[in-house]
């Protein structure tokens, strides 16, 4: 189960419930998301888990 607490972008202090949150208001990638809240736009270093997370929100 996932914990929404989790930080997940340590730059902008951003959880993987704002990520949740982001895709259950509609975010599909991770573009979307980025509209929503920045993650990833200042080191790059959580992309990649961001994108998986994103993916398995959506492929519920």
């Amino acid at each position: 189960m996932m914990n929404p607490d989790e930080v997940i972008c340590s730059c902008l202090d951003i959880t993987k419930g704002m990520i949740q949150e982001a895709v259950n208001n509609g975010a599909k990638t991770l573009e979307d998301v980025q509209a929503v809240n920045d993650v990833g736009t200042v080191c790059g270093a959580c992309i990649e888990d961001v994108e998986k997370l994103i993916a398995e929100l959506t492929s519920k």
